[in-house]
């Protein structure tokens, strides 16, 4: 009985495989159409449901190579980064252990911090699991209220704001070809204190604080023609959330992606070049469906020079990056860098005293 139970294992994962490729599928041919209903227009008022959800820093690509290519990376295989992007991305690691630390410095002054884990347990066969962290600081903000005095205000303890987001994933390799992830995540906004009523001594002050849990998903098929791979990612599942009396939703987006290398078509050394071409389409819950392209190219699998862009866009435009990545004898290392062009709210953005959106990245893997 125990040999038939191994015998009708790979079955068992083939039946299941194909399943699951069968959703996937019929993920793609809905197309982006099939997303959220709170993206589409309303019938009766002609307008789109814009700006509509909370918890928007859930919404920053937090990753260096990942925000070069415009997000364009569904298909892509990422490590623990994935777990940000499609976590069945993960499902191809093949090193023991992978960590990456990030900083962002967004519009207005706002810094993210994302650090991430991922491991192999028992040399992967039982697929590959990873630890997630988002930090947010939005820095200090003056809180005055309402008081009749020369000035008409009256100064309060500073505010400030932050956001946190700490989630495990896993990811595993169904076939050599089909791969599927999950990315849980406990999410936390505190919008800081604010004054409820004037006492003797002052104010009592109200916390503003909510969390709630989140699910990423995603799948990703390899087609078996050269390197051509389809894949889709759902992102920020979770129930309304509500501070007082109105309620929230998260920023859940639908993506179908595909990425291929286009040396494969060629007769170039692939161990010298790489080209990896991606596309993805978009159907976030609050904005407009949008389109993703990104392409990166690979000189001896050390460096990588990224570009990427998304359309229809009001202010962002092109995105551009840098990677270096070099084996160490068994240590795996790897700097990553990217710029975005935000318009005219590249003033307001700064990382390390620079003006604009700018990522960086250290990897390490062994």
């Amino acid at each position: 009985m125990i040999g038939m139970r191994f015998l009708f294992a790979p079955a068992r994962r083939a039946t299941l495989a194909r399943g699951a490729l069968l959703l996937l599928l019929a993920g793609l041919l809905a197309g982006p159409g099939a997303a959220p209903a709170q993206a589409q227009k309303n019938p009766d008022d002609n307008l789109q449901k814009l700006a509509q959800t909370g918890m928007k820093f859930l919404s920053v690509s937090v990753d260096p190579r990942m925000a070069a290519l415009g997000d364009a990376v569904t298909a892509l295989e990422g490590e623990v980064t994935s777990l940000f992007y499609n976590p069945a991305g993960m499902a191809t690691q093949t090193r023991a252990l992978s960590v990456t630390a990030a900083q962002v410095g967004w519009i207005a002054d706002i810094s993210y911090n994302n650090v991430g884990l991922a491991f192999r347990p028992f040399g992967g066969r039982l697929g590959v699991v990873g630890l997630t962290l988002t930090a947010v600081d939005y820095g200090e903000i003056k809180a005055t209220v309402r008081a009749d005095n020369e000035q008409g205000f009256e100064r309060l303890p500073n505010i400030k704001p932050t956001a946190l987001a700490l989630g495990i994933g896993y990811a595993r390799s169904l076939t050599d070809r089909f791969a599927v992830g999950g990315h849980v995540k406990w999410v936390q906004q505190d919008l800081g204190r604010s004054a409820m009523q004037r006492t003797a001594t002052g104010f009592t002050l109200q916390d503003n604080a909510v969390s709630v849990l989140a699910f990423d998903f995603g799948m990703r098929y390899r087609t078996g023609f050269r390197s051509l791979t389809f894949a889709i990612a759902a992102r920020n599942f979770s129930e309304e959330v509500v501070y007082e009396e109105e309620s929230f939703q998260l920023p859940l987006a639908l993506r179908i992606g595909m990425a291929m290398n286009l040396v494969d078509l060629t007769s170039a050394d692939p161990s010298v070049h790489a080209f990896v071409l991606s596309v993805d389409a978009e159907t976030p819950r609050d904005y407009a469906e949008q389109i993703k392209i990104g392409g990166e190219y690979t000189f001896m699998q050390a460096v990588s020079l990224r570009a990427g862009y998304v359309f229809p866009t009001d202010q962002q435009g092109v995105n551009l990056g840098l990677g270096v990545q070099q084996d160490l004898g068994g240590l795996f290392f790897g700097v990553d860098y990217a710029y975005t062009d935000f318009g005219v709210f590249n003033e307001s953005a700064s990382l390390y005293g620079v003006s604009g959106v700018h990522r960086v990245a250290v990897r390490l893997s062994l």
